[in-house]
């Protein structure tokens, strides 16, 4: 990627970062970057191909932030919590919607997956589980769906007790 469409990364992903994924247009982008929305397509041929990039960032970031603890499913799982709710409209533009794989870095997706194939054993369902699990928890948070005072810190226990080996709860 050149140097502009890193630039142009960069900037997406700032406006995402500040109010979502509906903020990002082409023209908001060039307007952050002080050009004309129709230069952007030099370097992208869409808003689409923009956001895909944005996604793959993310989940390199996602990938480095649960690596350290993929040996330890609490960790693992507060990590993945951390993350989310430090990069709430990241996190959405990463999860919400079908994700365009075909736009993606090859590998990235398998690399942010790893750390839970690892704590699942190599366990592909169980990996799934774990995520949707941590993914449903993840959004209910962020959405404000939890009611007033609820432990959430008590719900994530409850809920990863399921996925660790008999006789070991986690310590989330």
């Amino acid at each position: 990627m050149s140097g502009r469409a890193e630039q142009i990364v960069d900037a997406a992903r700032a406006l995402i970062d500040e109010g979502g994924a509906a903020t990002l247009t082409m023209r908001a982008l060039g307007e952050r970057l002080g050009i004309r929305a129709p230069s952007l397509y030099k370097h992208f041929p869409d808003k689409g191909a923009v956001e895909a990039e944005v996604i793959t960032l993310a989940m390199r970031e996602l990938a480095g932030a649960l690596a350290p603890a993929a040996g330890d499913l609490s960790e693992l799982a507060a990590a993945y919590r951390a993350y989310a709710l430090a990069h709430p409209h990241l996190y959405r533009l990463m999860n919400s919607g079908p994700l365009p794989r075909h736009l993606l870095a090859p590998g990235v997706e398998e690399a942010a997956a790893l750390p839970l194939m690892h704590v699942a054993g190599g366990d592909t369902d169980r990996a799934r589980a774990l995520w949707a699990f941590a993914h449903g928890m993840v959004i209910l948070e962020l959405d404000g769906r939890f009611p007033p005072g609820a432990d959430l810190d008590s719900a994530w226990r409850t809920g990863l007790a399921a996925f660790a080996g008999p006789g070991q709860p986690p310590t989330y």
